[in-house]
Formats: C-alpha cells, structure tokens, sequence
C-alpha cells in the first residue's frame, strides 16, 4: 500500500482549490480589507519565495510577533509549507520573556506588524540571530520608521516574487511550529508541533462531535493565533475554505459585535471574560446588533459559568462549546458541548447546559487518565480525583531543547491539573498542583510573584493566592510579612515586581500580615489563605464598589 507522508501542505492548500473566491477579512482602523482564498494562496507563495530569498530553509525558525490577520494567514501557509518553523510570539510577554525565547528559538527572521515595533526595539542587540525584519502595517495606523537594523517592508519584500513555490518533500515528522508556554515556573518552555501531529489535529478539530466546523461556516478567531497556533482554528477553517475574519487589534466588544453582524459570523472563539462584556454590550443595547447568524462561541482558558451559558442559549439561541487544552498538547484536548451523547438528547434542558460546565471527553485518538503521586490509576467513577495524564499523536513528549523528567512519565505527560473522570469519559478540573492563577485564559505563576516579593527588604515571607473574579476568572492577591519597623507601601510592591512581570501579571492587591497559615509540613497553606479571605467576605479592589 502506497504511504502519503502527513504534511500540512495538503491542508493548507486545499481551501484556495475549493472556495479561490472566499474571503479572508482583516478589520482596519477604519473598517475591513477582503481578499480571497486565491489571492492569499498566491501571496504565501510569494512570501516563501521572499523567505528562501533572505536565506530561510528547512528547519530553520521564522517568527511572528503581529495580530490576527491574513498576513499572519500568509506566514502560517508559506512558512509550513516551505518546511520552516513557524513561532508565534505571544504581544504579552515581558521584554525578559521575549528575548529569552527568540534567543532559546534561534529565530532567524521576524514578521511583526508596525504598530508592534516600540516593543522590540526594546530588544536591539539583545536578539542577534535575527537577521532580518520584515513590517507589516495596515490601512489608518500610517508609515512605520523603526531604529531596528535590516528592516524591510512586508509589501515591498514580497513584491515581484512568483506565486508558485515549489514545496519541498519532507519527513511527516518534520517541525513545522514552535510555541512556548508562559513560564508559569522559571523560564518559558517550548513545544515543537510537526506537520503529522497538526494534520491529525486539524482534522480532529472540525469533526461534527468537536469544533464542528463547516466549509460553510464565517469565523472570527478571537483567540490570538499566538496561542497554540490559535487553538488550530485558522488550520482547519483554511483546509475546508471557510470566510475567515481577523479582528486585528480591535478587540472592544462593541468593535467585535460589529464585525460579527457585517460579516454575518457564525463561529467565533475566545475566553469567558469575551463573552461576558459581550453580553452586558448586548443587553444594554437591544436591538442595535443583528447577530442572528451566530451559532456557536467556543470557550477556553477557563470554564464559563453555566449562568453564562443558559443565557446565550435561552436569549440568543447560542452554544457556547468549551475546550480545554495546554501548549504542550497543540491545544485542544477535550470538549464539552450540550449534547456530546445520543443519550443527552433525553436529558433535559438545564442538564444539556450543565454538560458545558464539565472540562470535556477527549477528542478520538487521545488517552486521558488520573493517577495518584505515586503513578497509580485511579477510578473512573466521578469522584476519584487525581493527576490528569495525557498521551496521544499530537500530545508533547518532551520540550524543545530540554530535559524536563518531572513533566512526563512513561509516554504520558503530566498536566499539573488535578481532575476527577467519571464513568462517561467526562473530565473535570478541579485544582491545580502547583496553584498557579489563570486569570482572562493567561496563566500567572504565584511561586514566581512571591519569589520577586521576598527581594524586596524587610519581606519576610510572601504568599499569592487567585482570588474569584467575575471577569478575569481570577486575580492574584499578594499576603506579605514584614520585618518588624520595615515600612513598606503596596504600590512599592507592585512597582518592584512590575520591573520583572508584566502589568497583567501583578497582584490586584497586597495585604499586610503578621502571619501566613503554614501546613502540617511547614509549607504555605494556601487553601487556607483563600478560605479564611472568603470567610471574611474579602472582595478585589475594583469589586468593592461593585462589578466594573
């Protein structure tokens, strides 16, 4: 039997063939910019030809750091295709993360959007395996100028060059995207994605009982395409030749509800934080937004209060589709929607919805299970709670370039959630091993903030518990212990740890106290901490004169 390598080209190609005349949409400062599936083709191409030009080849990493949007588009498809490595950077991380990742990637190129510039030249001198870079910019942000060495336009770099490429013939297993995670604890790690390990996922992906996404469909990715190749979204959409729309940087909820009702949207994606100021934009102006055409909002990062979810279904007739997943498993792992069963259908209404409220079943082709400390298996009874162990095609086995043992154990990897499996395969988190915060779907690591706390002088000891929110999910509240006579404000704390970490990541609020809860074991009891505050009826700053 004759055996076809599993290379993204397949995929991505497909979308030009089927539907040449679709559109790809870009929103602008002053509206949108279209082009078509055959156009975008045609420039990837071009843009692979310009990369082969400026020295880019097999293997070697291109990276991005841009918006969403068909240029991003066109850098996915050439840079896969030419079997280079695509590695999107996250426009949140620190000045600290960015260079320790381009440097650990030895990126070799950098496609960036002109209104991202301020924030690498930053990092002049610091990156020298970048060689060159090339501006993007879009219609109302205006001409670029930037004092980074070797920069050329995006237009002017691909102008001229042939719309055909030829693909080079490579192993299946051959990298074709890097992505790193947000180094919860120490420095960022990365995943290598090969082409096989997409092409299984991007298929898994727009499966009827997942993503259900339809050559028919118009999607609006609000989920960066940084993060987890964009939980795979614009791999599939491209592979059926579905209308793509690219929010760009507008991201207010009213500039969001407008594209949806223009562009006639009916999947989109994005975090529980999205969908709530979606919906109070909604409820305070009825009637002002035709989103009839929208069927289903996926939600990740963290679950979405059921509340959330019977109100989407009940006044708009909406699903919200949850999805869980982790850079180290090329994002999405499980999936819980309203009926995952023919059995749902005789559930009623309420216990539909509650479906959502779980973390998911697995997507097909993956193994999920809970072990206790010492790597023993546990029930699958609904009450069992134990580690999550994950293992499957597009699973991560190790990190790029290190050794991380205490990550994975024999073939599976170890998520770091703490989850209970019941006797339907339905997943559900409940804790996390190493308390770190998720806070608007970006994970904060309370070890690294309380680390940085206890640098200061006169900090004894510094304890950083996620406190509820109703739309960040969480928010970091730092507990510090001072010297005796040290006099110490927390606006010092936060500017001391805003030189490390980024101004999403800093604690809302600091709290002095003489003593912080320890365990049996003489380590900080946070379950107590949190406990004792919501007994107190502790509420965030911004919360105490009600909900912003």
């Amino acid at each position: 039997m004759q055996h076809t390598p599993l290379l993204m080209r397949q995929l991505v190609e497909r979308g030009a063939v089927v539907a040449p005349d679709e559109e790809i949409v870009t929103a602008t400062e002053s509206g949108t910019r279209r082009q078509t599936y055959r156009e975008t083709r045609d420039r990837a191409h071009q843009l692979a030809h310009a990369l082969a030009g400026a020295g880019i080849g097999i293997g070697d990493r291109v990276a991005t750091f841009m918006w969403n949007g068909s240029r991003h588009l066109e850098t996915y498809h050439a840079v896969a295709c030419m079997g280079a490595v695509l590695h999107p950077l996250n426009v949140r991380f620190t000045e600290e993360a960015l260079e320790y990742i381009i440097n650990h990637a030895e990126d070799k190129l950098l496609i960036i959007d002109a209104d991202l510039l301020p924030a690498f030249e930053k990092l002049a001198g610091k990156i020298p395996t970048i060689k060159q870079f090339v501006v993007a910019t879009e219609e109302g942000l205006g001409g670029w100028k930037t004092s980074l060495p070797d920069a050329v336009d995006y237009e002017a770099f691909i102008s001229g060059c042939p719309t055909d490429y030829k693909w080079p013939d490579i192993d299946e297993n051959s990298p074709l995207g890097l992505c790193y995670t947000s180094g919860t604890t120490g420095n960022p790690k990365g995943v290598m994605y090969e082409h096989r390990s997409q092409y299984l996922n991007t298929i898994t992906l727009a499966m009827t009982d997942a993503m259900n996404i339809s050559a028919t469909d118009s999607i609006c990715g609000v989920v960066p395409m940084y993060h987890a190749m964009g939980w795979g979204i614009p791999w599939a959409a491209t592979m059926l030749g579905a209308k793509q729309v690219f929010p760009y940087r507008y991201m207010s909820s009213e500039r969001l509800a407008s594209l949806f009702d223009s562009e006639r949207v009916t999947l989109t994606t994005g975090v529980p934080t999205i969908w709530e100021e979606l919906k109070a934009l909604i409820e305070a102006n009825p009637g002002r937004f035709d989103l009839s055409s929208l069927s289903r909002l996926t939600c990740g990062g963290s679950a979405p209060a059921a509340a959330l979810s019977k109100w989407y279904f009940d006044k708009m007739g909406v699903e919200l589709i949850q999805g869980f997943g982790m850079t180290e498993t090329t994002a999405i792992v499980t999936i819980s929607r309203r009926l995952m069963k023919h059995a749902d259908l005789k559930l009623s209404e309420d216990q539909q919805l509650a479906n959502i409220a779980k973390t998911g079943i697995p997507m097909p082709g993956l193994d999920a299970e809970i072990m206790d400390s010492k790597f023993n298996p546990l029930a699958h009874d609904g009450k069992s709670q134990g580690e999550m162990m994950l293992r499957g095609p597009w699973i991560c086995d190790a990190y790029y370039k290190e050794s991380h043992p205490e990550c994975f154990h024999d073939g599976w990897l170890r998520t770091g959630d703490i989850v209970t499996i019941d006797e339907g395969n339905y997943v559900n988190v409940t804790d996390r091993l190493k308390d770190l915060i998720k806070s608007g779907g970006e994970w904060i690591s309370s070890e690294d903030l309380e680390n940085d706390s206890v640098g200061i002088a006169g900090v004894i000891e510094a304890c950083v518990v996620g406190m509820p929110h109703p739309k960040w999910d969480e928010r970091p509240v730092a507990l510090v212990k001072l010297q005796e006579g040290t006099q110490l404000t927390a606006e010092q704390v936060k500017q001391h740890c805003a030189t490390t970490f980024a101004k999403w990541q800093l604690p809302d609020d600091v709290i002095f106290v003489d003593s912080i809860p320890l365990t049996g074991t003489g380590k900080m009891d946070k379950k107590a901490v949190r406990a004792d505050l919501q007994a107190k009826g502790y509420l965030l700053p911004d919360l105490r004169g009600g909900t912003k």
